[in-house]
């Protein structure tokens, strides 16, 4: 497994890089030996940030965590993790089974939430664009990937569709939905 260690706002030292190495190396077990962990350490309102990006063939895995100590926000990271893993098990493996992680997105596009910032009254303002690759999928893959970014939605291209665009999304009552285009 590769790392990338980012300091946002603070000079973080190698030996928490280290830790987190160790602590995130035991999860190697459940990746393929293409995959990227990305670490951003921070400070925010007096709380250490630990925010964690892994990839591995196509499937992203976000989590963020915070806590008074640094070590405790890599430990909660690295555990909130593991129990996205272990939830959604059987999903993953049924998804290894069909080469869904056999597809490959470009190490260097991410894929964002695309909610803008609430606008001025009476003007809109784009403050940032950003764009990723929509692969083909089908609904559960898209509601899976959703999940693990911990997202309320998902943008794709509907494999049941003949690849046309679609938004799953997570509803109020805890169900989800989906907006196709027509």
């Amino acid at each position: 497994m590769k790392f990338v260690f980012t300091d946002k706002k603070v000079n973080v030292p190698n030996y928490f890089h280290h830790y987190a190495e160790k602590k995130v190396g035991k999860l190697e077990r459940f990746f393929k030996e293409d995959a990227t962990a990305s670490l951003t350490f921070g400070v925010e309102k007096d709380r250490n940030v630990v925010e964690m990006t892994i990839r591995s063939s196509g499937t992203i895995f976000r989590v963020s965590e915070s806590s008074s100590d640094m070590h405790a926000s890599i430990d909660a990271a690295v555990a909130s993790l593991e129990r996205q893993i272990r939830k959604n098990k059987t999903r993953l493996e049924k998804r290894l089974r069909q080469g869904a992680f056999e597809r490959s997105v470009d190490a260097s596009e991410e894929v964002f939430s695309l909610v803008p910032d609430a606008p001025e009254e009476g003007e809109y303002q784009i403050v940032r664009t950003k764009s990723f690759p929509m692969k083909p999928m089908t609904r559960d893959e898209a509601i899976l990937q959703m999940n693990l970014l911990g997202h309320s939605f998902f943008a794709f291209r509907d494999e049941e569709s003949d690849g046309s665009f679609a938004v799953v999304y997570r509803r109020n009552d805890g169900n989800y939905g989906i907006i196709e285009d027509a």
